[in-house]
């Protein structure tokens, strides 16, 4: 909605920064700043009935826990239990479990869905006297590259607010409005589309032992908790097919047989879309004082559950950054982007190095189907490449010692000096 002359507040309120987007990057990134004692105000437009409901990502890596851990508030804002560090793979029915456990010290990974996450970050930075603004309309960014942004929003009973800030937080996913406020030609956007949809599917049913990915020729299907009595299941299909094409009967047929479970307990479907797989970054991840974090920056394929996980890394990157400006050392801040963006790539490349892995396992050309199978041979028997495998699922940092050992090169069977 265009906004008249005549509307503009005559006094816009001030912060330090503004977070859009109250999701797990946004309450993020408002939480450890608040924790910090940096004022911020959180702008979501939609209802927080609404937010805390998002079904989505259901595991938080071990990275993500000491980094909540590093921050004191692991104990505040983690719900679910405690990940056994245990996948299950299953390859034409016959069943394998690898550790993703990376042997080192410290607090597990958990199972925690993003529903609950983004409830108790929001508690807490609440119980902390944040200010969260739920439905706020019409957000628009101005003077990005000045010293004093502006952020405008209507709020729920449609009155003009404005907010003067010295940084902006984009934190609204993919199709939020901070992305769409950089000008044309600043960000170059890499994209790639996997060719490949996915069926989810969200059931009252019991959840599996140990999270499932299974692969053989009918195609590819997963099996992950979601709660104590919940599940959520993910199917292959062609990536414009219609979830109404696949009634109930259909789903738990075609789960039995891909998971190789013929007494696979049904339960009543809560939920069910088709989505295609896609991956893509934008380089900077910043404009002037926008900063962009999680889903506005990046998408990744969710094999390997590494979205949620990258929003998290991203918001302690950026908290840890603006509590240094704040400081007055803005090099931290300066150098957002470069050094998020190297661990999006280490990731992006092992969430395709896995999508590929499991769904050209399945019916697809022969070479391909024979490469896919000789890669999930060498991860089953090969203590390195367990040992790579279980860096990347726990959460390697790219920054850090362990990426002198050429831990993809384990994985695809090329060597490091």
């Amino acid at each position: 909605m265009a906004l008249q002359a005549s509307e503009l507040p005559d006094s816009p309120e001030s912060t330090t920064v503004v977070v859009i987007g109250a999701g797990p990057a946004g309450m993020t990134v408002a939480t450890l700043l608040r924790h910090s004692g940096i004022d911020c105000v959180v702008l979501e437009r939609r209802s927080r009935d609404h937010v805390a409901r998002r079904q989505r990502a259901g595991i938080v890596e071990t990275r993500a826990v000491r980094m909540f851990d590093s921050w004191g508030l692991a104990d505040r804002v983690l719900g679910g239990v405690p990940y056994d560090g245990i996948l299950e793979f299953r390859v034409d029915g016959h069943s394998r479990l690898v550790s993703d456990s990376d042997g080192s010290d410290g607090p597990p990974a958990r199972l925690c869905p993003q529903q609950i996450l983004v409830q108790k970050l929001t508690a807490t930075f609440l119980e902390d006297g944040g200010d969260l603004r739920f439905e706020a309309a019409d957000v628009s960014l101005h003077d990005l590259t000045g010293d004093r942004p502006t952020v405008r929003y209507r709020t729920a009973d449609g009155t003009l607010r404005a907010i003067t800030c010295d940084l902006v937080a984009g934190c609204d996913g993919d199709r939020g409005v901070s992305r769409t406020a950089v000008p044309d030609g600043e960000l170059t956007a890499y994209a790639f589309d996997h060719g490949i949809g996915w069926l989810t599917v969200l059931a009252d049913a019991p959840p599996p032992a140990h999270p499932l990915l299974a692969t053989g020729r009918e195609g590819f299907a997963a099996h992950f908790p979601r709660g104590p009595h919940a599940s959520r299941y993910y199917l292959q299909c062609p990536p414009d097919d219609d979830p109404g094409a696949w009634p109930d009967d259909r789903v738990w047929a075609a789960l039995r047989t891909r998971l190789g479970d013929p007494a696979l307990v049904p339960g009543p479907i809560t939920d069910r879309e088709i989505f295609r797989l896609r991956s893509l970054v934008h380089d900077p991840m910043q404009y002037g004082r926008l900063f962009l974090v999680g889903d506005a920056a990046h998408i990744v394929s969710p094999m390997g559950g590494k979205g949620m996980n990258l929003a998290l890394y991203d918001a302690d990157v950026l908290a840890r950054a603006i509590r240094d400006a704040v400081r007055g050392d803005d090099s931290a801040l300066r150098a957002y982007s470069a050094r998020c963006l190297r661990r999006v790539w280490n990731d992006q490349e092992f969430s395709h190095w896995l999508t590929r892995t499991l769904h050209d396992a399945g019916d697809r050309e022969p070479f391909l189907r024979h490469l896919a199978r000789a890669r999930l041979d060498r991860l089953f028997n090969s203590p390195a490449a367990a040992r790579a495998f279980a860096e990347l699922m726990t959460g390697l940092d790219p920054t850090g010692d362990a990426v002198s050992r050429n831990v993809l090169g384990n994985l695809s069977g090329g060597g490091g000096d």
